[in-house]
């Protein structure tokens, strides 16, 4: 589960084979190496972070998202396992919205929600590289993606881009961009499923303190839709202000937030709104091994699934089995149903703008002092 890292020189970009689809297309892999050790594998299937190798304070390599190690896995067992997530990340409400007076259909497939950007949504897509490289202290690679109009029921031709840097201090970069030629909505993001304590670890993610800087989230109805109300997390087992043990409330069955949603799967509103640079969003420590996880983003919302719906039938790198709680998502992101919820604000994209998010997962080590 874990190895000694051995620092690179400096930034690498490495390319190879990851495997060939059913129509004989080839699936590649690149793996980003910093300076420090850490290196994280992305795949063009689903514009994929595949895997996360993080030291813990003792300079013991883990991998710290969880998912399959294999493109069969990926293929034979459907989950969002670290893909890139679109047109349109969360759920929008009857997979369907008005857009300059009409009504808009979508594929539903979240019962009749469309969740994730559909039925065959970027995470289903053989992305395209378009460079790799490494210098100035940063290996990187870039992705692109062309969406048809009507793609899943979306209006207009999309082109996406995202692109990943690791930096030699243990920062990935994500910069997602999008063009269209006609009016539509659009909300990326990344569905990385990290573990702190390394890829297997026995205790799940219990034992891992996370922090979010949000008053208040967003809760939702019994089809996990935002019901428009943002409510303060005050008194509540969604208040992670000053951290809070994930053993500490998942558990909360008399918070009907908490019933409804197998656990949290909600969306919090971060204080500090929608940004021009990414800013704190969410930050995991894992004491026993001293490893943190920070999360920073440009958008207005995070999403934070504590795998509620890991139930044991997904087996994943080194045959582990992944039960409730054994990862986690925070997934940064303009807010849930937006085009249905104005007060949301909007996710509109028009001909001759560009959509911007800048995400960043940052990995780094508490001190001894923080050991138990």
């Amino acid at each position: 589960m874990a190895s000694l890292a051995t620092p690179a020189a400096a930034a690498t970009a490495q390319r190879t084979a990851f495997g060939t689809l059913p129509d004989g297309e080839q699936v590649e892999a690149v793996t980003l190496t910093g300076e420090n050790g850490v290196s994280v594998v992305l795949v063009t299937l689903g514009a994929t972070i595949q895997a996360f190798n993080a030291p813990d304070r003792d300079g013991r390599m883990a991998d710290i998202t969880v998912g399959p190690d294999t493109l069969a896995g990926y293929l034979d067992q459907h989950n969002y396992w670290g893909q890139t997530i679109g047109r349109y990340a969360n759920r929008i409400a009857t997979g369907s919205f008005e857009l300059d007076g009409r009504t808009v259909h979508l594929t539903q497939n979240d019962g009749t929600n469309s969740l994730h950007g559909g039925t065959e949504g970027f995470d289903k897509r053989n992305w395209t590289i378009a460079s790799v490289s490494s210098d100035d202290g940063k290996a990187s690679v870039v992705m692109t993606l062309r969406s048809p109009d009507g793609d899943q029921g979306y209006p207009g031709n999309l082109d996406v881009q995202v692109a990943y840097s690791l930096d030699d201090s243990g920062s990935l970069i994500i910069d997602f961009t999008a063009q269209t030629d006609a009016p539509t909505v659009v909300n990326l993001t990344n569905h990385a499923l990290f573990n702190l304590g390394g890829n297997g670890w026995p205790y799940g993610t219990y034992d891992q303190k996370l922090s979010v800087p949000a008053s208040s989230y967003l809760p939702v109805d019994a089809d996990l839709i935002p019901t428009g109300e943002r409510r303060s997390v005050e008194g509540t087992v969604f208040d992670f202000r000053e951290g809070r043990m994930l053993y500490d409330g998942l558990r909360g069955g008399s918070d009907d937030q908490i019933a409804l949603g197998h656990g949290w799967d909600h969306n919090w509103v971060l204080d500090k709104g929608r940004t021009s640079r990414p800013q704190l969003a969410a930050r995991v420590e894992h004491p026993l091994s001293g490893r943190v996880l920070e999360v920073l983003t440009t958008e207005p919302g995070i999403q934070f699934y504590s795998g509620n719906f890991l139930d044991g039938t997904l087996i994943g790198k080194g045959g582990q089995v992944y039960r409730m709680g054994d990862a986690i998502a925070l997934e940064p992101q303009a807010f849930p149903d937006t085009p249905n919820q104005p007060a949301f604000g909007s996710a509109r994209l028009n001909p001759g703008e560009t959509y911007r998010h800048t995400m960043i997962y940052r990995v780094s080590t508490l001190d001894r002092k923080h050991d138990r």
